[in-house]
């Protein structure tokens, strides 16, 4: 449809003084033919703001261009109803203050952008939210501290809760637990856990309802309209709720595999939670015969901080064995407590009973590593160990041994890591294709929960989240620790990252207000992270659809199902905008309106490509806005230069690139194509999970299109880039120029 289009230009922040304004109104009204041109020199400033507002108040514009600073700037000032079609072009950090007051090339950057910007409202349309009716029924999964959390937090906001239990009675793990070590002032004593509480509170609440002896049988649908069956004996019975926690705890690791420690040689050697059960109820006495235990050594990171076992810290093993140690000393006075550490992890207050049991008489710590634990004739166990401070290797008897072992999320079991994580190695020790292919099948079927199911998803993309080489569920564990890969399901506590009960707590008060802005959001048709608030969405003209199943595989979070014919089946909930599904299609039937295959290519037919003779290359630079594209306007807020020959295109993510955009941007002249995404591996910090690692991937067709168009591969560059790096940001752009000029101006200027 014909836009109404209003084009405001501000002169302010030293616009004014670095461009010609009065060319960019030449370029709104001459070239596009803007029926509405302003210029103000404080266009963010009340009367500024009053302009706009006035010509859309009496119709006489529609859509509007704001051509003054970053679009991630004055964002509440320019805030308008989603029937208006805006855009804004960054005229202050991109152009004013990164390049030449009064240049030429200056000028002629200045120009461009707001030719791209005109473009794209005019390919824009109102965005029409999503409606439908949503429960904002909270369904809390798991009943240990931090699923009991969760729900009470949820509640006490005035939200319905179903908590489900798959065991008999609420508690989880800490209900094993006696006394708990101190969470508070003056953090020297023991302490109760609390728990008991906790339970008659959740159990007597009228907004909580609690199944306890209960497996979910299947999860269908999507955020605001998850129908989750459940089966506690009976007949499988159906609750919808609008968001899920899901805090379902975790195991320790299975000391089978530390037979190097001793276990299974002999009953004195034992875990921590097996050590649990036998302290705090009179003397500690060794397993094997009754008698009373005059040593107990306490064998430290036993599974944990191991290549060949568990990778991370658990994280809580230090402060169970400070506080074992302590019941030990309270329960016999005369027992002697060995720790044997490599490091003891005690962090903030906990430091302060640290100190007490370490200056406890009885208590001997020492830092070394265990080499063996042996059985003897007589009645001790012997241990050996090296390393220590004192440079020697020594043999300490005890009569009972207990084993710290880790913690493992019950997302996963012990032998999925390890098959996990050995596919990985392979995947990165870069052998054969057929062997590196087979080893990413054996990623994504371990990650989809093969056997480990807890919600059975009926998704597309597995039936539980998604998990990590050590089996957490895969988050954006750099911005928003709750999210995970499955919108409106929140992971909190020990299945999400390694922590003790009063972390848990913390964790599950996040989570549960994630899960209520969720239901909050979606009862309004907005994306929650990253593009929260968003209301646009995607359509499919499936007319045209082959059922290649791209859109299906690579989306990052599960939104996108299929017929029994392999046709896309759109679930509006799920999705979070990111656009990767668009850049995924070959066929380019996926868009939203307000972002499109169509509106990016207009943008690069838009900018002005010079003739060979003028001798001035052109260089489209596809950004994320996530960081790449925030890393730049630092760069320009520190006045930080760079060539002027680049003219940016921002991304929603690098996954939502069309490989077609590079083809077209050759194809009319453009000397060359940079993309600059968020890293991605391991440590990813992609806001969309695998968008940037896609687009990497999908590059490696561009090879195939420059061949055809018989161009240099080096005229396509990809970069990773951190939100912080706004100072390598520039170094790449004038050493990717430099590389152009080098190769010499593309051959098909000018066609």
């Amino acid at each position: 449809m014909d836009r109404k289009l209003g084009v405001y230009i501000c002169s302010g922040c030293s616009i004014g003084e670095s461009i010609d304004v009065n060319r960019l109104v030449d370029v709104a009204q001459k070239e596009h033919k803007a029926p509405v041109c302003r210029t103000h020199p404080f266009l963010c400033g009340e009367e500024g703001l009053a302009a706009i507002r006035n010509d859309l108040a009496q119709g006489a514009i529609d859509s509007l261009v704001i051509a003054g600073c970053s679009p991630r700037t004055k964002t509440n000032a320019f805030s308008f109803d989603s029937q208006t079609v805006m855009d804004r072009v960054n005229l202050r950090e991109h152009v004013a203050w990164s390049h030449e007051p009064g240049n030429e090339d200056t000028q002629m950057l200045a120009e461009d952008c707001l030719r791209m910007g005109i473009v794209k409202v005019r390919k824009m349309e109102p965005l029409e939210p999503v409606s439908d009716a949503i429960s904002k029924t909270i369904l809390v999964v798991g009943g240990g501290v931090a699923g009991i959390t969760a729900a009470l937090e949820a509640a006490d906001a005035d939200y319905d809760v179903v908590l489900v239990e798959r065991q008999e009675q609420l508690g989880g793990s800490l209900a094993a637990v006696k006394k708990h070590f101190p969470t508070h002032p003056p953090y020297t004593g023991l302490q109760e856990t609390g728990l008991p509480e906790k339970i008659a509170k959740v159990t007597r609440h009228p907004r909580i309802k609690v199944y306890t002896a209960t497996r979910i049988v299947k999860t269908e649908g999507q955020p605001g309209m998850f129908d989750v069956t459940l089966q506690n004996g009976g007949q499988p019975f159906v609750h919808r709720a609008g968001a899920v926690v899901m805090a379902t705890g975790w195991k320790p690791y299975d000391a089978s595999k530390l037979a190097h420690l001793g276990y299974g040689s002999s009953p004195d050697v034992v875990t921590n939670d097996q050590f649990e059960a036998m302290i705090g109820g009179g003397p500690v006495v060794r397993p094997s015969d009754g008698k009373p235990a005059r040593s107990v050594l306490f064998i430290q990171c036993a599974g944990s901080r191991d290549k060949d076992h568990l990778p991370y810290c658990s994280s809580v093993c230090c402060m169970a064995t400070l506080k074992q140690a302590d019941v030990t000393h309270q329960t016999s006075p005369a027992t002697k407590v060995y720790i044997v550490y490599r490091d003891i992890i005690t962090t903030g207050q906990y430091e302060r009973y640290f100190a007490k049991v370490q200056n406890h008489p009885a208590t001997f710590l020492m830092k070394g590593d265990v080499v063996a634990v042996r059985t003897q004739s007589g009645e001790h166990l012997h241990v050996d160990v090296k390393n220590t401070l004192l440079d020697e290797d020594i043999t300490i008897p005890a009569d009972i041994v207990v084993l710290a072992t880790g913690l493992v999320p019950n997302a996963a079991d012990n032998d999925a890591i390890r098959d996990l994580r050995d596919a990985h190695a392979k995947v990165q020790r870069n052998e054969s294709e057929t062997q590196r292919a087979e080893a990413e099948k054996t990623v994504e079927r371990l990650r989809s929960h093969e056997g480990t199911e807890i919600l059975n998803l009926t998704y597309r993309q597995g039936p539980d989240l998604p998990i990590l080489r050590d089996g957490f569920p895969s988050s954006n564990f750099v911005c928003f620790p709750y999210e995970t890969l499955r919108t409106g399901i929140y992971a909190a506590g020990a299945v999400r990252a390694p922590m003790d009960s009063a972390g848990a707590e913390e964790d599950a008060l996040g989570a549960a207000m994630k899960a209520i802005q969720s239901v909050e959001m979606a009862s309004s048709g907005q994306a929650v992270h990253p593009r929260a608030g968003d209301l646009s969405y995607p359509s499919f003209l499936l007319q045209r659809c082959t059922q290649c199943k791209r859109c299906t595989v690579e989306c990052p979070f599960g939104s996108i199902d299929e017929d029994a014919k392999g046709t896309p089946k759109f679930n509006s909930y799920r999705c979070r905008r990111c656009g990767v599904c668009m850049g995924a299609c070959p066929e380019r039937i996926i868009s939203f309106k307000n972002y499109s295959v169509d509106m990016i290519a207009g943008m690069i037919k838009a900018i002005e490509v010079p003739e060979e003779e003028e001798e001035k290359l052109r260089v489209l630079l596809f950004m994320c806005e996530n960081d790449a594209y925030p890393a730049l306007d630092v760069a320009g807020m520190n006045h930080v230069a760079y060539d002027a020959s680049v003219r940016v295109i921002p991304l929603r993510c690098l996954g939502s690139m069309n490989i077609v955009w590079i083809a077209d941007a050759l194809s009319r002249g453009i000397d060359g194509v940079m993309l600059m995404g968020c890293k991605y591996g391991e440590d990813y910090q992609c806001h969309f999970a695998k968008g940037s690692e896609i687009a990497h991937r999908r590059l490696e067709n561009v090879k195939e299109t420059l061949q055809r168009l018989q161009l240099e591969s080096e005229r396509v560059e990809v970069s990773q880039i951190s939100i912080d790096q706004y100072k390598k940001v520039p170094e790449i752009i004038n050493a990717f120029m430099e590389r152009m000029r080098e190769l010499g101006p593309n051959p098909y200027k000018g066609f």
